[in-house]
C-alpha cells in the first residue's frame, strides 16, 4: 500500500469511511480494549510550513528539527524553537524520499522510505557525513539512551546502534498488533510515542516490553476550514523539553499544536 499520497477528492467520503473503519481496527479500540484512553488538549498554536510533508519532528534544546518527504521535495530544516528563524536547511536529492529523523549525540540521522539508506548528518549544518544501508522500509526514528528506535510501518520497533546504525534488537507490541507505527518520539522517561498511520491515534509505548501504555486521541486538531485537497494525515510528534507538553503537526498542515495529554 502506498502511504504517501491522498486519494482523489471526489472519493473523499468513501475514503473517510474507510479510514475511520481502519482506525478502529488498527488501534485495537474495540469494546474489549482496556488500554487507557487520553486525548490531546491544545495549549498553544504556531505556524507550520504548509508545503512541509512532515515525516520527522524533534526538539533538541532551542532547536526544532523537521524532516519532510516526497521524492524531489524532501528536506531537513533546523529552526529556532522560539522565533521560528531558519538556522540551517538541506534538500535531499531525488529520487530519495525523506522519512524520520533524530539527534543522537554528534549525529543527526535521517531515514529514507523505500531507498534503504540512512544518512548521518552534522546537527549544526545538516551537511551529510556518511550513508549506511538497511533492509526494509524506513518510517519513524528517535533516540533513547544508547540506542535508536526505528519503525518500519509495522507493529514492531527495531533498535539500532546510534553510531553504526546496526540492528541491536526488536520488540513487537503486545497488543494493537495491526497498527502501522509511523513517526516516533522518545520521551525523557524512556517511553516512546508513535503516530499510527493513517489514523489520528498516537500510542504511548513501553519499548522495553512492547506494552501499549495509552492510546491518545489527537483528532479534531486541524479544523475543516483550514484543510485543502493537499492536506494529509497527522504526523509529527516531539516532546518539549522541561514540560509535559508535546508539539504535534501533520503533512502539509498550516499549523503546529502545542498540546498536553489528558484523560479522555
Amino acid at each position: 500500500m502506498e502511504r504517501k499520497h491522498r486519494a482523489p477528492v471526489a472519493t473523499a467520503g468513501l475514503v473517510a469511511s474507510v479510514v475511520l473503519a481502519l482506525a478502529a481496527t488498527t488501534t485495537g479500540c474495540t469494546s474489549s480494549d482496556n488500554t487507557p484512553k487520553l486525548r490531546a488538549e491544545v495549549v498553544a498554536t504556531r505556524p507550520h510550513d504548509v508545503a512541509a510533508f512532515t515525516e520527522g519532528l524533534e526538539i533538541d534544546g532551542p532547536v526544532l528539527y523537521e524532516g519532510t518527504g516526497l521524492s524531489g521535495h524532501s528536506r531537513i530544516t533546523a529552526t529556532d524553537l522560539t522565533t521560528g528563524a531558519e538556522l540551517a536547511r538541506t534538500d535531499l536529492p531525488a529520487p530519495l524520499f525523506g522519512e524520520g529523523i533524530t539527534r543522537a549525540g554528534d549525529l543527526l540521522w535521517q531515514l529514507t522510505y523505500k531507498d534503504g539508506i540512512a544518512i548521518a548528518r552534522d546537527p549544526a549544518t545538516l551537511a551529510e557525513l556518511r550513508r549506511t544501508r538497511y533492509d526494509g522500509e524506513g518510517w519513524g526514528l528517535c533516540a533513547r539512551g544508547d540506542r535508536l528506535v526505528m519503525s518500519d510501518g509495522s507493529a514492531t520497533l527495531t533498535f539500532r546502534d546510534p553510531v553504526t546504525f546496526a540492528v541491536t534488537g526488536t520488540i513487537a507490541l503486545t497488543s494493537h498488533g495491526k497498527v502501522r507505527l509511523n513517526e516516533l518520539d522518545c520521551a525523557p522517561d524512556g517511553s516512546v510515542y508513535a503516530n499510527t498511520w493513517p489514523t489520528n491515534t498516537i500510542l504511548h509505548i513501553d519499548p522495553a516490553t512492547g506494552a501499549v501504555l495509552a492510546a491518545i486521541d489527537a483528532s479534531g486538531l486541524l479544523p475543516e476550514h483550514a484543510r485543502t485537497p493537499d492536506t494529509d494525515v497527522l504526523n509529527g510528534i516531539a516532546d518539549i523539553p522541561g514540560t509535559d507538553h508535546f508539539l504535534l503537526t501533520g503533512k502539509k498542515w498550516p499549523t503546529s499544536y502545542e498540546v498536553r495529554f489528558v484523560p479522555a
